[in-house]
C-alpha cells in the first residue's frame, strides 16, 4: 500500500545513520522576529528535537506577489536547522492561497451547497478542481523544488496541509464540470450511470451529461447515489492535487520522500485515506484528542487504523497537542504525565516520529490559545520540561525504529464507503454513528486486555482468527464472497445491525435484510426496529456459562428470523417491540462461523458479550489477570526482537507480573515485577519467536 521509495519517516541531518525516532513539530520561523530563531535552534537541541516542518502557510510571505519571490529568510532558517542537526520536512505552502491571489482570481474559492461564496480570511479557501488555483500552486511547487533541491537540511517533502480540512466538498462550476468528468470515467455511459444512481425515482433521468450537477443545495434529498458518488469524487479530487504536487515533486527532487499529513482523528470522515496512503512515500497523521468517556481509547483507535492504513509498516505523527488546544468548547489542558503517554500511544501503534503542532506557541493568529512545545510561558515550564523529558524518553527507544507492529489476533473492519453510506439522510435513523460503533468494538476489547487490528476492507482478512465488521453497511457481491470464504476456511465473523444491506450503488439487496450476508449468517429480517430517542431494550444471554445475563440494547433492533439449522441463538431480546425473538445469532459455517449482533449495546454491553463471541476462537487477554482493563498491550517487531508496549489507562499504579523482557522504559523491581505509575508506559523488549 505505501511506495516503495521510503517506508521510514526521516529523522535528521546530523549523519547519524543509527535508526532512532523522529521528533519535533512545525516550525513558523516567520512568526517572529530574526533574533528569536537561533534560541530556538538551542531549544530544539535542549528538547532533542531532530525534525521541524517548516513553510506550512508561507505563501504570502514566500510570494509576496504575482511575480515577486522572497526566499532569503527561508534560507537562512534551513542553513540555521542544518547547522543544529534537525532536518527539515519542508510544506510546499499550497495549504493557503495568498490575499493577492484570492484578489486577482475569486474564481478559486470554494462554493457550497447553498451557493455562497467561502472567503478568504481563515484557511484552505481554494477548489481542489480550480485549475487557476493548480497553476499558481505548482509554479510556487515548482520554485521551492528547484530551490532547494540540494539543500542538506531538506529530508521530506509535504504536500499542502491537512488536504480536505475545511474545503473537502466544494459545489462551484468548476466541481461541477470536473464532476461530470469523473462520472464519464466511472460509468462511461449515462444508461450505466442512470442505472446506478436510480433516476427512474422522482423523475431524475438524464439525457446529457451537462445536466449533472453536485448535489447542491435540493427542494428535498437529493439522490442518496449521487450523494454517494459526490463523496467519492470529492476525496478523488483532493488526491488529484496530491498527485499533482508529489509528481512535479518526485520529477525535481527524485531522492527526497513526499509525505502529506492526514487527519485520522475524531469525526473528519471525508478523506479516504485507504484509498490515499499509496500515493505517498510515507503515511503521516495529525491526531487531537477528543475529551471523553472513551477520548484515549480514540486515541488508540486512530492510530492503530493509521497503522492499518500503511499494512503495519512504520508512520509519522506529524501533529498532536503538548497540552490544551483552542478549538474545542472547553479547552482542557493535559494532566501530569498524559503529554508522554499520548505520544507514546501512538508509537505503540506504528509511529516512527512524534511531532506537535507547534514548535513555538504563537502570540498573535487564531490558534494563539493552543499549546506548544515551547509554551508562552516560555522554556521554564512544566510543559517544555516534560517535552525534553519525552525527547529523552524517545532516544531511549530508538532500537523500536523501523519496526513493524505485530499482527492481532482479531480485526476491526473500518470501512469508509461504509461510513459515508451509513450515515446519509433518509435512512431508518438518523442516530447512527460508524465510526462510534467501531469504537465502542475496540474499547470493549481494550476492556479484556484484549489487542485488536483496526483495518480496511481490503486488508489480509483471512490473517485474523476473528474479524469483527461493525455496521459493514456496504458489502458488494465480492466483499460477500470473500467474508463467505473467511468464515468457511475457520475464520470467525461479527457483523452488526445494518450491516450488509447495499451494494456499491447503494441499491438496496433484496429478500431481506442483511442483505449481501443473510446466507451467510443464516438469518432473515423483514423490517428494521430503530429506537427513539432514551429508548432502550433489554436483551438476555440464552446459552453457556453466562446464561441469564442482561444488556441493553439502544439505537436499533431488528426482527430476526432464523433461516438455517446451524444458527445458534446466543441471546434474545426480553422486551420491547421484539420480545422472546433473536437478538445476537451465531452460525456455524465450515471450520469457521459468523455472528449477528442487532443492536447497539455500548461498550460495556459488548465487554460482557465478547467472551461468549471470542470463545470457539478461543482468544483471551495476553495480560496478567490484574491488568486487564487497565493497561493496553500493543506489539511491535523486527526479526529480532519483540517490543511490548504497556500503556496504564487509569489514574492509579497498576502491579504488573509475569511479563518477561528487558526495560527499555518504566523501569522493573526484578522477577519480572513492577509498578505502573499512573498513565505510564513501559516498554520490554523480548526475543522474537
Amino acid at each position: 500500500m505505501i511506495s516503495t521509495l521510503q517506508s521510514q519517516p526521516p529523522h535528521g541531518t546530523d549523519g547519524d545513520p543509527t535508526p532512532r525516532l523522529g521528533y519535533g513539530a512545525d516550525y513558523n520561523p516567520e512568526q517572529w522576529p530574526r533574533e528569536v530563531w537561533e534560541d530556538d535552534i538551542r531549544l530544539m537541541r535542549e528538547a532533542g528535537v531532530t525534525i521541524v516542518s517548516v513553510g506550512i502557510f508561507s505563501w504570502a510571505r514566500i510570494q509576496p506577489a504575482e511575480d515577486e519571490w522572497d526566499f532569503g529568510w527561508l534560507d537562512e532558517i534551513m542553513d540555521l536547522l542544518h547547522t543544529g542537526g534537525i532536518g527539515v520536512d519542508l510544506a510546499t505552502a499550497t495549504a493557503s492561497p495568498p490575499p493577492w491571489l484570492t484578489t486577482a482570481h475569486p474564481e478559486i474559492l470554494p462554493v457550497t451547497a447553498s451557493g455562497e461564496t467561502v472567503w478568504p480570511g481563515a484557511r484552505q479557501h481554494w477548489r481542489p478542481t480550480s485549475p487557476v488555483f493548480r497553476t499558481h500552486a505548482l509554479r510556487l511547487v515548482r520554485k521551492l523544488a528547484e530551490r532547494y533541491a540540494g539543500h542538506p537540511a531538506l529530508v521530506a517533502w509535504h504536500v499542502s496541509n491537512e488536504l480536505g480540512c475545511h474545503n473537502i466538498y466544494d459545489y462551484s462550476d468548476d466541481a461541477a464540470r470536473a464532476f461530470r468528468g469523473w462520472l464519464r470515467a466511472r460509468y462511461t455511459t449515462l444508461d450505466a450511470l442512470n442505472h446506478a444512481w436510480g433516476t427512474a425515482f422522482w423523475s431524475q433521468r438524464y439525457s446529457a451529461w451537462e445536466q449533472i450537477l453536485p448535489p447542491r443545495l435540493a427542494a428535498s434529498h437529493p439522490n442518496p447515489t449521487q450523494q454517494l458518488d459526490f463523496k467519492r469524487f470529492s476525496s478523488d479530487a483532493l488526491k488529484e492535487h496530491l498527485r499533482a504536487e508529489r509528481d512535479l515533486l518526485r520529477d525535481l527532487t527524485p531522492g527526497i520522500p513526499v509525505t502529506t499529513n492526514f487527519m485520522v482523528t475524531g469525526g473528519t470522515k471525508g478523506m479516504n485515506y485507504a484509498d490515499w496512503a499509496g500515493e505517498i512515500d510515507f503515511v503521516s497523521n495529525d491526531h487531537y484528542v477528543h475529551p471523553g468517556p472513551q477520548d484515549r481509547d480514540e486515541l488508540s483507535f486512530s492510530a492503530n487504523l493509521v497503522s492499518g492504513i500503511t499494512g503495519g509498516r512504520p508512520w509519522f505523527l506529524m501533529e498532536h497537542s503538548t497540552s490544551a488546544v483552542n478549538w474545542q468548547p472547553v479547552n482542557v489542558a493535559k494532566r501530569p504525565g498524559e503529554l508522554a503517554r499520548d505520544a507514546l500511544l501512538h508509537v505503540a501503534h506504528g509511529a516512527d516520529a512524534v511531532c506537535y503542532f507547534q514548535w513555538r506557541q504563537s502570540a498573535a493568529g487564531a490558534e494563539k490559545y493552543h499549546s506548544a512545545m515551547v509554551p508562552h510561558a516560555g522554556p521554564d515550564s512544566e510543559v517544555f520540561r516534560s517535552v525534553a523529558a519525552l525527547g529523552r524518553t524517545l532516544r531511549t527507544l530508538a532500537p523500536v525504529a523501523g519496526t513493524e507492529r505485530e499482527p492481532a489476533r482479531v480485526g476491526i473492519v473500518f470501512d469508509w464507503e461504509s461510513w459515508w453510506a451509513s450515515e446519509q439522510d433518509s435512512h431508518p435513523t438518523s442516530r447512527l454513528d460508524y465510526r462510534q460503533e467501531a469504537l465502542d468494538w475496540y474499547s470493549a476489547l481494550l476492556a479484556l486486555g484484549i489487542r485488536a487490528d483496526v483495518i480496511t476492507a481490503t486488508a489480509d482478512l483471512g490473517r485474523y482468527e476473528v474479524l469483527i465488521a461493525p455496521v459493514l453497511h456496504m458489502v458488494p457481491a465480492a466483499l460477500a464472497k470473500d467474508l463467505t470464504r473467511y468464515a468457511e476456511q475457520g475464520g470467525h465473523l461479527i457483523a452488526t445491525y445494518f450491516s450488509g444491506v447495499v451494494d456499491e450503488n447503494d441499491h438496496v439487496w433484496l429478500g431481506g435484510y442483511p442483505g449481501a450476508l443473510s446466507e451467510l449468517l443464516g438469518i432473515r429480517i423483514e423490517e428494521f426496529g430503530p429506537l427513539l430517542d432514551g429508548e432502550t431494550v433489554e436483551i438476555e444471554t440464552a446459552t453457556g456459562a453466562g446464561a441469564g445475563g442482561t444488556a441493553t440494547g439502544t439505537l436499533w433492533t431488528d426482527r430476526i428470523t432464523v433461516t438455517a439449522p446451524e444458527v445458534e441463538v446466543l441471546a434474545h431480546y426480553r422486551d420491547g417491540t421484539y420480545p422472546g425473538r433473536p437478538a445476537i445469532t451465531r452460525r456455524a459455517v465450515g471450520g469457521g462461523s459468523a455472528a449477528y449482533v442487532s443492536t447497539r449495546l455500548g461498550p460495556g454491553g459488548l465487554t460482557g458479550l465478547l467472551p461468549a463471541l471470542l470463545a470457539p476462537a478461543g482468544v483471551t487477554s495476553e495480560l496478567p489477570d490484574g491488568a486487564r482493563g487497565s493497561v493496553e498491550l500493543a506489539v511491535r517487531r523486527d526479526g529480532g526482537s519483540r517490543y511490548l508496549f504497556l500503556v496504564n489507562r487509569t489514574d492509579t499504579t497498576v502491579p504488573l507480573t509475569g511479563l518477561a523482557g528487558e526495560p527499555l522504559i518504566g523501569g522493573a523491581a526484578g522477577d519480572g515485577v513492577f509498578a505502573l505509575a499512573p498513565r505510564g508506559v513501559a516498554v520490554l523488549r523480548q526475543p522474537a519467536t
